[in-house]
């Protein structure tokens, strides 16, 4: 008769221990599985220039910046301030991906907020985006001298996150 009770008592505590432990974590911290590894290749048009292919092999031998945006996202429109502050420190060029959009909605967005890339690329049916294993938009990669990636962000970029994380990762990569 006991154990009729115990076993659902027992399931109900590992239930609340996973729970606990998922509670815990930052939904920006996710692993990715690319960090440490070459970053995917890929050559898409240009957001402005769709005549003018980019591949990220054209960035070998600078450190670089990847931000994955589209004109849709309500975060990329709060994030992207801090995008604008990130291109004028000139830290390292920063490459927009613009993902699953409208080349004419991306192209609004920018002419209203500024233009922080040193140029955006369109991925429009998000190949590219599911290549870098991305969660949803907006993400942000930074890719070593080799094409290496070596940060990840989740989630819309905070000057914290750039004096804390990124720009001493950077300045660690450049050396």
């Amino acid at each position: 008769m006991k154990a009729k009770f115990l076993i659902p008592l027992i399931l109900f505590v590992v239930l609340i221990v996973f729970l606990a432990i998922g509670l815990n974590r930052d939904p920006h911290e996710v692993p990715s599985p690319l960090i440490n590894k070459p970053a995917p290749a890929f050559e898409v048009p240009q957001l402005a220039d769709p005549t003018k292919s980019f591949s990220p092999a054209s960035m070998k031998g600078q450190v670089w910046i990847l931000n994955v945006w589209a004109s849709w996202c309500v975060a990329c429109r709060e994030e992207h301030p801090v995008l604008v502050e990130l291109a004028k420190s000139q830290v390292a060029p920063v490459v927009g991906l613009d993902y699953k959009d409208k080349r004419e909605d991306a192209m609004a967005m920018l002419a209203k907020q500024g233009n922080p890339y040193l140029l955006s690329v369109f991925d429009a049916n998000g190949r590219v985006g599911i290549d870098y294993g991305v969660y949803g938009v907006p993400e942000t990669y930074v890719i070593d001298k080799e094409g290496v990636i070596r940060f990840k962000h989740i989630g819309p970029l905070t000057i914290d996150i750039l004096n804390q994380k990124i720009f001493p990762l950077i300045s660690e990569l450049k050396k």
